[in-house]
């Protein structure tokens, strides 16, 4: 079999029906390409590996893994990828739908890797944290809106689809998970510079209790600071706002 490691933030998904759920709101969207991080022990995988008609391929890190998931879906001989998803290059060309259960210690970076792919990436369903599954579906003027939400909706829309309770784990974590669907946006984002956008969004929320006016004075001459939409905090712009901001910065 295989053991628990906590350096790797792992927590194994031991409810059926959640694994279920999980798949079906992954079956909702058309896709031949599909990349699983974190299999683990399988519980996802059992499913993937059955789908018919997809290019499947599965990214793990711990050699005990996935040498207990090769031995036990023979079928993913010359698919298992041993690395970490953080380390890797995209595993397809052209456009591929990602899955997993995250590890929690990496699951803000996993989204910004996933965005690192965004032309190539056309769907994600994922189990995170609760509280980084809401920050990365929250709306202005939720107190959880911040960078992630601004940067991950500026390319995607973020659906959250169900929460995950502790006991549907082997250890339960300490935190409930929320499982949310990055979909690329209906009406897309018009960014004239990605680089400005990107240090705007951070800038704006590194002081987010100060007016916009105070926590991005660096960035704008006076006079466009004088603009009434600067009396707000960044909590309270939308992602169109901030971007409509982009080619007033020096």
């Amino acid at each position: 079999m295989y053991t628990l490691k906590k350096s790797l933030g792992q927590h194994f998904l031991r409810d059926e029906n959640i694994c279920r759920k999980i798949v079906a709101s992954l079956q909702e969207h058309p896709y031949t390409r599909l990349l699983e991080v974190g299999p683990g022990g399988g519980a996802l995988t059992k499913y993937l590996v059955e789908l018919p008609d997809i290019d499947f391929k599965a990214v793990e890190l711990d050699e005990e893994k996935v040498t207990f998931l090769l031995q036990t879906y023979p079928s993913l001989n010359g698919k298992m990828i041993h690395q970490s998803f953080l380390d890797i290059e995209p595993p397809f060309t052209g456009l591929f739908t990602i899955v997993g259960n995250f590890p929690y210690n990496i699951s803000t970076q996993i989204l910004f890797k996933i965005l690192d792919w965004r032309d190539q990436v056309e769907c994600m369903v994922g189990m995170f944290q609760k509280e980084v599954a809401q920050r990365a579906a929250a709306k202005e003027g939720s107190k959880v809106y911040g960078v992630l939400s601004v940067l991950v909706q500026a390319f995607y829309d973020v659906e959250y689809l169900f929460d995950v309770s502790e006991q549907c784990f082997n250890p339960p974590p300490k935190v409930k998970s929320g499982v949310i669907r990055l979909l690329p946006r209906k009406t897309p984002l018009e960014l004239t510079d990605e680089k400005k956008f990107f240090l705007l969004v951070k800038t704006a929320f590194n002081q987010r209790r100060k007016t916009l006016r105070n926590a991005v004075k660096g960035l704008f001459d006076a006079a466009i600071l004088e603009d009434e939409l600067f009396n707000k905090r960044a909590e309270q712009l939308t992602i169109e706002q901030f971007a409509g901001l982009i080619c007033k910065m020096r």
